[in-house]
């Protein structure tokens, strides 16, 4: 297997939940090139998933060191100030990322931002923004779904939770919090 295809099937065991296979491939991807930002940005989502943020955060670090401007490095290291608490670091983060690419995790973890600075009744006008801005995007609906859910109003959450399965068929999140 070349890099490209290893680097690959690490994301795969990622996303599969073998965590020690992922990490064995992301540390062989770096030992055959140093200075690889993908194979750094690899571990750095290993070690979040494991709750591991000081690893996560250092691999990440590398990642951007390595790699030009990537609005998906900048997500993940908002998201790791975020599990920090420097709120700011974070937001600049998510701006960033915004900047770059109009990242939608991005703008979702900006809305999680606002929801946790007390700024909610400025993230509900934000996502309908971007519920109108990328109406294909069943992330945003759920997320939509689930700031109504937590207001108490589950009846028009549902309906937000219908459009994301209307979009995403698959989507067991989505899925569960209809079937509750």
């Amino acid at each position: 297997m070349n890099f490209e295809e290893k680097l690959n099937r690490g994301f795969e065991l990622l996303q599969d939940k073998d965590i020690d296979h992922s990490l064995d491939i992301a540390r062989e991807l770096q030992k055959e090139n140093p200075e690889s930002d993908e194979a750094f940005y690899l571990e750095a989502l290993i070690m979040q998933q494991l709750n591991q943020y000081d690893m996560s955060f250092t691999a990440i670090e590398k990642a951007m060191e390595f790699g030009e401007d990537n609005a998906a490095y900048y997500n993940l290291r908002g998201n790791l100030h975020l599990q920090k608490e420097d709120l700011k670091k974070a937001e600049a983060d998510f701006d960033k990322a915004i900047e770059i690419s109009d990242s939608p995790s991005a703008h979702r973890s900006k809305v999680m931002l606002m929801l946790m600075t007390d700024r909610g009744p400025d993230a509900i006008p934000y996502l309908i923004g971007r519920i109108k801005a990328d109406p294909h995007d069943a992330e945003n609906w759920i997320l939509m779904g689930d700031m109504i859910k937590r207001g108490g109003q589950d009846d028009k959450a549902r309906t937000y939770y219908e459009q994301a399965l209307k979009i995403d068929p698959d989507n067991e999140y989505a899925q569960r919090q209809l079937e509750e």
